[in-house]
């Protein structure tokens, strides 16, 4: 009997302890929020907007190869004087309860941008449920809600598409950034460094890009395209930059994966292409008689990807005088864009973090006057080495001389 009893005490014990389903949430009172806008209104509240899946015309329009079965998403809006509140407040208009777990996108403003971000990102930060990994972009000249909108015909919900736009646009152009909530979150609370954000757009019409219409036609009435870099200072955005001056800074932040690179030659502009296959940014401080200075030293290496003048890539001294034509082009870039930055008067290098590296002492005197009055009398020095390691299967193009 004593034995039975020992053997029965610990599993009602285990019993006792297990928590069961206090806590569950069946998946049919869950709206899944895939993406999540942010704009304000004209009487200073918050405008959120989610975008939440619509499980059945997702699959259904998987199954039948198109959009045929119904929107994919549905857009749900709510204001309120917190994001909390907005969040909350949505309540009223969706029948189930809106989920964060799988939101992996977020869209705020432009006007809400230039406005400011103070407050913007502690809700998301806090809340269990958020991930700080959610990609995050800038809505330029629309609103978030807009941009959210606006249904898309390769991927069926639009998020996914704006996400894996940044992904393959920053490998292979490098002109956007893959910026996260935590990489926007720490920028802000650097005092040494200022967040960058790439920009979205809308092309065509909005109102047809609405509609299921336009994922149903070969050439969509309205699409979703990427559109520069905004650059951020106390949390405020404050410039645009384009084309090759962002593609500039990207070279200073180490995000450069691929892109391709054009340069002149023998008096014709454009000429030659070269492709990146891999790029290192080393970024160094120094002190000298208590004034900081920063060293940018580029590395790259890639391949000739077309040339549209008679050249003979099989000489050593050609390809020599070629590589040094594509460093001048780089340092020609970045300068720009450090010139760009320091005339904003915005550090989004991090050249306050690694002078605060290099002499923490010093940094302690400057830190609170370093992005108006130290970085944009920063000397920075530029440097460039590119390789070319490949010139394809021909060295001499069948392009002959005129």
């Amino acid at each position: 009997m004593k034995r039975l009893l020992g053997m029965f005490l610990p599993f009602a014990a285990c019993v006792c302890l297990l928590s069961g389903c206090w806590s569950k949430k069946e998946l049919t009172d869950l709206a899944f929020v895939i993406a999540v806008g942010l704009d304000k209104t004209e009487d200073g509240k918050y405008l959120a907007s989610f975008q939440v899946v619509n499980p059945g015309n997702v699959a259904g329009a998987t199954q039948r190869g198109g959009g045929a079965g119904g929107v994919p998403v549905s857009i749900y809006t709510s204001t309120g004087d917190s994001l909390d509140e907005a969040s909350r407040k949505a309540s009223e208009k969706v029948s189930r309860l809106l989920y964060y777990a799988h939101t992996n996108l977020v869209v705020i403003g432009e006007e809400l941008a230039r406005e400011g971000l103070d407050g913007v990102f502690d809700v998301m930060e806090r809340h269990h449920q958020f991930r700080p990994t959610a990609r995050l972009v800038i809505a330029r000249g629309h609103s978030a809600k807009d941009t959210l909108s606006v249904l898309t015909p390769i991927d069926k919900i639009s998020a996914n598409q704006i996400i894996k736009t940044l992904e393959f646009s920053e490998k292979s152009w490098g002109q956007t950034i893959h910026a996260d909530v935590w990489w926007a979150i720490r920028g802000i609370a650097s005092p040494g460094r200022n967040p960058v954000m790439t920009g979205v757009s809308i092309e065509g019409s909005l109102e047809k890009g609405k509609r299921q219409e336009n994922v149903q036609s070969s050439v969509p009435d309205a699409r979703v395209t990427l559109n520069g870099l905004a650059l951020f200072k106390n949390g405020r955005l404050v410039h645009w930059v384009n084309g090759p001056t962002a593609r500039g800074m990207m070279w200073v932040l180490d995000r450069i994966h691929q892109t391709n690179l054009t340069i002149p030659w023998e008096g014709k502009q454009e000429a030659i292409g070269y492709r990146t296959a891999r790029a290192k940014t080393n970024v160094e401080a120094r002190v000298n008689n208590g004034r900081p200075s920063i060293s940018v030293h580029i590395k790259a290496e890639g391949d000739i990807s077309e040339a549209r003048v008679p050249i003979n890539l099989a000489d050593a001294g050609v390809v020599f005088r070629l590589e040094k034509e594509l460093e001048r082009n780089v340092k020609q870039e970045v300068t720009k864009a450090i010139e760009t930055a320091q005339r904003e008067k915005t550090d989004i290098f991090g050249f306050g973090d690694a002078v605060h590296r290099a002499a923490p002492r010093l940094w302690k005197k400057i830190e609170k006057e370093w992005h108006d009055r130290y970085f944009p009398e920063l000397d920075v020095t530029v440097t460039a080495d590119l390789y070319i390691r490949h010139t394809g299967l021909r060295n001499k193009p069948y392009i002959e001389e005129e």
